[in-house]
């Protein structure tokens, strides 16, 4: 016997059709001063110009998207299936992986000798290798110990102050300034672990934010010292091995350029400081992935997990924070060494809670604890803008709504598993007793 309509169908049109008529009148509310209005002075004086076609189309849009949406099910309906295999994660073989990496590193390294390398293009390469190795230092503290760190741009401030104090008052030159901008941005992080040893979660991300914007205004405000708002201009520029990058040296000497027989161009200067920063991100790789595998590293991992269990262990929490903070924090300061030299002038604003913000962005979105992760978010976070900036009225609209959708897809972050630290050989025991059914 043929069975009537379901009494549910138009409740639920109904619901369909309230949930799209709110979120429309929503977007007419906030669309009308954010996209509605545009400031215009093509007739000499400044004025407001109306565009309600814009208005109107992007409340039809959202309208009938949330009414697609309800009728299939939501978000979760369209987020992607992804094969089993690839759910637990992809697996190369040993001679596979080590081919994939060779051929990364490979195009790595031939990049600034493309042809279509131009200035914005290395420029744009050496900011990505920038927020990777920042990346991979916050990994340290935020991914494999747990803490959650909003002020992480303090010691990526300290650095690049400490190399351009350094530089401006003494001539101390880039490589030896690198170390002491770590060392002097680890002595930073000891500092700030010793008074939230106890703190957790909200807690800990209050006080790190606070710590983070008192760096700020001691450099917005220590002008004697720090240059305040003014910043600090005129610091040195790595060389090569002692060769300058210029078309004459001084006092006769020999430059880059001449050395090589090659015509003076200013892409050799931003080729080398790409791959000074390519072979430092590498270091910084090979020095967090040995970490990890250590004692130290587990002891991180066992800390996030439950801080109480870890304590019962007999590993000491104290000292694990404290290891955390400072390394994390000596990656953050080379970093910040790096882009003082690249910039050759540092102020306060470059180092707000937004770079912060974008730091911890990329790791969580690329899943916290993993290491690939950390690089595809960066490209994404780095790139994206970037692409935009041919709309760059509404590219930052754009670029939050590609951060909602991916973490609506994809809430553990773009690679949400982690490889264990250490695997258990379960063929070494063999089963001694009768076998038991499952």
């Amino acid at each position: 016997m043929a069975s009537g309509p379901s009494l549910e169908t138009p409740a639920r049109d109904h619901k369909a059709l309230r949930n799209a008529g709110l979120a429309a009148l929503l977007t007419l509310v906030l669309s009308i001063p954010f996209i509605g209005i545009r400031l215009d002075d093509s007739q000499g004086s400044n004025g407001l110009a109306f565009r309600p076609q814009w208005v109107a189309g992007l409340v039809v849009v959202v309208f009938v998207a949330r009414l697609v949406l309800d009728q299939t099910g939501g978000l979760a309906a369209w987020r992607p299936r992804f094969p089993t295999g690839l759910k637990r994660g992809l697996r190369l073989e040993p001679p596979v992986s080590t081919i994939l990496i060779a051929l990364v590193l490979g195009l790595a390294f031939a990049f600034p000798l493309a042809p279509f390398a131009s200035r914005y293009e290395i420029g744009l390469a050496t900011s990505f290798l920038i927020y990777v190795m920042l990346g991979w230092g916050l990994n340290i503290v935020v991914g494999l110990a747990g803490l959650l760190d909003l002020g992480y741009v303090a010691f990526y401030a300290a650095g690049a102050y400490t190399f351009g104090l350094l530089s401006t008052h003494f001539g101390i030159g880039f490589w030896l300034a690198l170390p002491l901008s770590g060392l002097a941005a680890a002595t930073l992080g000891m500092l700030l672990g010793f008074p939230v040893l106890r703190l957790r979660g909200d807690y800990l991300a209050i006080v790190t934010l606070g710590f983070g914007e008192i760096i700020r205004i001691i450099l917005l405000n220590w002008s004697d010292l720090t240059g305040g708002p003014n910043g600090i201009s005129g610091i040195g520029r790595p060389s090569f091995f002692g060769l300058p990058f210029a078309a004459t040296a001084p006092n006769g000497g020999t430059t880059f350029s001449k050395l090589f027989g090659l015509p003076f161009s200013p892409l050799h200067r931003l080729a080398w400081l790409y791959y000074v920063i390519l072979a430092l991100a590498l270091l910084t790789l090979a020095f967090t992935s040995r970490l990890r595998r250590l004692p130290i590293g587990r002891a991180w991992e066992a800390l996030r997990e439950d801080e109480i269990a870890c304590q019962a262990l007999g590993l000491n929490p104290t000292v694990i924070k404290l290891t955390a903070f400072s390394l994390g924090a000596m990656l953050g300061g080379l970093a910040g060494c790096f882009f003082a030299a690249k910039q050759g002038f540092i102020s306060p604003e470059s180092f707000t809670f937004s770079e912060s913000a974008i730091i911890l962005a990329i790791v969580v979105l690329g899943g916290m604890g993993n290491q690939l992760g950390v690089v595809i978010a960066a490209a994404v976070l780095v790139g994206l803008p970037e692409l935009g900036r041919s709309f760059a009225e509404y590219r930052m609209l754009v670029f939050g709504m590609a951060m909602v959708l991916i973490m609506i897809w994809r809430p553990g972050g773009l690679i949400s598993g982690r490889s264990p630290s250490i695997r258990a050989d379960l063929s070494r025991f063999k089963a001694t007793g009768p076998e038991v059914a499952p």
